[in-house]
């Protein structure tokens, strides 16, 4: 049996937040997109790609581990939790969860619109779709 990247909507990965005590939502966007653009509310930055160097976090699904053993679940279940996964438009999330699925995660999910949702025709982000246009709880530093 293939296990797949779940995809769900913002009110969706939302909803799971709220009803799933071990749901770990977590923004794979950059540390200075997490910090100045915001992020949703409760929500654990570990970046996918971040700076200086602009490469993919060899520690990632490690980083994740780490934080579902902090106090989210029990050792048995570690890869069971439901991982929930956000970025800018939901496009680092895919290839953040396909990592996760590969190393042995079975409850992955990808959020659809992301944070910000896809640019409108004025190269705007948050007017189409995304976290903040659904007006979920979010906020910034």
């Amino acid at each position: 049996m293939t296990i797949e990247l779940k995809t769900i909507s913002c009110q969706e990965a939302y909803d799971l937040t709220q009803k799933d005590p071990r749901a770990l939502l977590v923004d794979v966007r950059s540390s200075m997109e997490y910090l100045f653009v915001g992020h949703p509310k409760g929500a654990i930055n570990v970046p996918w790609i971040d700076e200086p160097d602009w490469v993919v976090n060899p520690e990632f699904a490690k980083d994740i581990r780490k934080l579902l053993l902090g106090g989210k679940i029990e050792h048995g279940e570690i890869h069971s939790a439901p991982v929930i996964l956000i970025c800018r438009s939901g496009k680092r999330s895919v290839e953040a969860g396909e990592l996760l699925l590969k190393e042995g995660f079975t409850s992955v999910y990808n959020v659809d619109e992301g944070f910000e949702g896809e640019l409108d025709e004025e190269h705007h982000r948050s007017s189409l779709g995304g976290w903040r246009f659904h007006q979920l709880p979010w906020e910034q530093c």
